[in-house]
């Protein structure tokens, strides 16, 4: 399913920019691939890439296959199951107290909520806290899927927790709480999901990390499994989940045995940086929209704002990138701007002032946080407009 300039162009004709927008068609679409990608694991929600309440309904009801959310701020994950969602996976460890309270009220109304441990510091914080409320607080183990190579890190700084054996300590730990439960094990691997592997001019680099791919996937498989093993060998019953991956290693973490749910978030939108996988193609199911103000000299469009950048290390590739027309490009030495964003364009489209130039953004959940609403587009035309958790009022993470 192709959209070209036009199409946008006819569709928000008369919408005053910057605006973001949705194309619920695309989205679908992707939806579609995820749940086939999947197989049989079930699929948790990232939902810092979705960042609105609507948008994470609507994909939750296509599919039996999502489980739940993994949420990465205490309040947020407060307010969405004020929103009526359940099932909830803390993905970073808590440490405010107040935060802390706040998830034990929701876990005595019954609610679903899983905390993020990767030591026995953490336990023995969340035990004070459960013993205030009365509670005991169902809890998640995050394994370091990083792999270490001579000379090279490959991989990021997550939990400080890398062999089975230093995961046996925090578990048995855990099987001693009277504050907390096992409920589940997890491992990210960063260097997988989140690292492209066919960069445009870069055949050597896309060689070199694919290799680093292939080795680091089938050491994870074989960690993953034995911190399985021996967490259910300690607890004496199985975890209720075993969660890895994400959008850009589905086709590897799907392959284990042990996994039984895939967290999954980038891959709805399909932002900027994901056109750099070679195992898979999203379509481009998210953007956002600036005008032309100005026409500083032949080929070029002045427009106003754009400088939306995506967090990370900095590089061109965290930048907003033109989309729409085909063929227009970014101002090496100027980039996206605050006010202003130049564009170089010489196609066929005739671009004069107060055309929007439609612009994707690198990474998936920043978009949202940067527009109250996101027009949701299907079949030509705007079908309504969908809040932001900015809309709603919400600042999270």
């Amino acid at each position: 399913m192709k959209r070209n300039y036009s199409y946008y162009k006819k569709v928000f004709e008369g919408v005053p920019g910057p605006f973001a927008f949705v194309d619920l068609d695309l989205l679908d679409e992707n939806v579609e691939r995820i749940i086939a990608q999947a197989g049989s694991k079930n699929i948790r929600i990232a939902t810092k890439s979705i960042r609105s309440t609507a948008l994470l309904k609507r994909i939750l009801r296509q599919s039996p296959l999502f489980c739940g959310l993994m949420c990465f701020s205490p309040q947020e994950a407060i307010y969405l199951v004020k929103q009526g969602m359940d099932d909830i996976v803390m993905g970073y460890p808590i440490w405010e107290p107040s935060a802390l309270s706040g998830l034990a009220e929701l876990i005595r109304q019954g609610k679903s909520v899983t905390l993020m441990v990767d030591s026995i510091r953490h336990i023995e914080h969340i035990e004070r806290i459960a013993e205030r409320h009365g509670v005991r607080f169902p809890v998640c183990l995050d394994m370091d899927m990083s792999m270490d190579f001579p000379g090279l890190h490959f991989g990021v700084w997550r939990s400080p927790v890398r062999t089975t054996a230093e995961a046996k300590a925090v578990v048995e730990r855990i099987a001693s709480s009277r504050g907390a439960a096992l409920d589940g094990v997890m491992g990210y691997e960063a260097q997988i999901a989140g690292v492209g592997d066919q960069y445009p001019g870069m055949a050597a680099k896309n060689m070199l990390v694919r290799k680093l791919k292939q080795r680091s996937a089938k050491q994870i498989a074989v960690k993953r499994e034995e911190l399985v093993a021996m967490a259910e060998e300690v607890l004496g019953t199985p975890l209720r989940f075993v969660n890895g991956g994400g959008t850009g290693s589905l086709r590897t973490t799907t392959q284990e045995q042990a996994v039984t749910e895939v967290t999954v978030g980038s891959g709805f939108f399909s932002p900027g940086l994901f056109d750099n996988y070679r195992d898979f193609r999203y379509q481009p199911a998210a953007g956002f929209a600036v005008e032309i103000v100005r026409r500083p000299g032949p080929y070029l469009y002045t427009c106003l704002g754009g400088g939306y950048v995506a967090s990370g290390a900095a590089g061109k590739d965290k930048l907003p990138q033109p989309y729409l027309p085909a063929g227009a490009a970014l101002m090496p030495l100027e980039g996206a701007g605050e006010v202003q964003t130049p564009v170089f364009y010489r196609g066929e489209e005739r671009l004069e002032l107060g055309d929007p130039i439609f612009f994707r953004h690198a990474k998936a959940g920043e978009l949202c946080e940067r527009f109250n609403s996101l027009y949701a587009v299907s079949a030509g035309k705007i079908v309504e407009q969908i809040s932001t958790y900015r809309g709603d009022g919400q600042c999270f993470l």
